[in-house]
């Protein structure tokens, strides 16, 4: 078994840096897969196609493997501390919170007459905003569900908070201007072309941070999946466990959706494929698969919304949840043995 897995994290990495290279290739503007390699080694000399590759499909090529990645193993975590197939790094209200702190940046300012120069003085505003809305709200759930210690009053908690925060963010959209809903809007699409290379340097600071960490993880997150008392029994602090999966998932999920917007389905569904592939519950193994899946399905969706040949930029959100929809419904067929 182990030879086995070893052959499909093989087959797993070259798939990756294979789709990674080809959201340089594909876009409006095709450029040859030779002259993308001699653009990366500095060997080329055409500066209009040099600059489209290194200025505008790297940055969102990397921001496409990181969202991946985080966001994959932050959904495994989630589904493993709370013993539920279909939590996700957002089903706590994480996206919630982040598109609340970057509607009330954008649209609550707009209302009470704040310039667009004073309230964006920068990219980093919105990306403060997501990041400091999705880490409270989440946070905020989990002291909830920390008390309650029940998996579906947790979940029902948390859905109720996502609507109040989706009712609170639909008043801002009746008061605001129709530029700053549309700009509101666009960044809900979700992007991973919201990022230059300056900030991507940030973003995988904090992400390989998080897959570290999250790793180091792989244990206690193995006895959790016995439950509370064996993990207890084992030697395990389960609430100092708990808290530093929750701070890990937010540090992944947060940073990723204040930098990408709002990315659904990969979360979700990357970890069920993982355990159908390698066969295995061990974390050890799940958090580097999910990882490498997640990056790969990301950089996959990437491509696709670009729509290669055309001008058309495509939701990324729109992209993930049609291919990340079908996956869920098929894992959860299966194991009903419909």
């Amino acid at each position: 078994m182990q030879g086995r897995n070893i052959i499909i994290f093989a087959v797993l990495a070259i798939a990756l840096a294979i789709v990674f290279l080809l959201q340089l290739v594909f876009g409006s503007v095709n450029i040859p897969f030779s002259e993308v390699l001699s653009i990366l080694q500095g060997n080329s000399n055409n500066e209009a196609w040099s600059n489209i590759v290194i200025e505008a499909r790297l940055p969102g090529a990397l921001a496409a493997l990181l969202a991946g990645a985080g966001l994959s193993v932050s959904g495994l975590q989630m589904q493993t501390m709370f013993r539920n197939p279909v939590a996700g790094p957002y089903v706590l209200g994480i996206s919630a919170g982040a598109s609340l702190g970057v509607a009330i940046l954008i649209m609550a300012s707009t209302a009470i007459g704040i310039t667009n120069e004073v309230r964006l003085m920068s990219s980093w505003s919105i990306i403060l905003a997501a990041a400091l809305g999705a880490v409270l709200i989440f946070l905020v759930n989990f002291a909830i569900s920390f008390r309650l210690n029940d998996v579906v009053a947790i979940l029902i908690i948390g859905l109720m908070i996502g609507g109040g925060i989706s009712a609170l963010i639909e008043i801002l959209q009746s008061i605001t201007s129709n530029e700053a809903l549309k700009q509101y809007v666009l960044w809900t699409f979700g992007s991973f072309r919201y990022t230059n290379l300056s900030q991507i340097g940030y973003l995988a600071g904090v992400t390989v941070v998080g897959l570290v960490f999250s790793y180091a993880l792989s244990k206690p997150l193995n006895l959790l999946l016995l439950g509370d008392t064996y993990a207890t029994t084992s030697g395990l602090n389960v609430q100092r466990a708990k808290m530093m999966i929750v701070l890990c998932t937010s540090i992944l999920a947060g940073s990723i959706t204040a930098f990408c917007g709002p990315i659904g389905f990969v979360g979700l569904a990357v970890p069920h494929v993982a355990r159908s592939l390698f066969k295995s519950a061990d974390h050890r193994i799940l958090t580097p698969a999910c990882a490498l899946m997640g990056a790969i399905i990301c950089c996959i969706c990437n491509i696709v919304s670009s729509t290669p040949g055309t001008d058309y930029v495509l939701p990324v959100n729109a992209i993930t949840s049609l291919l990340g929809a079908p996956i869920v419904i098929w894992i959860i067929l299966k194991q009903r043995r419909l």
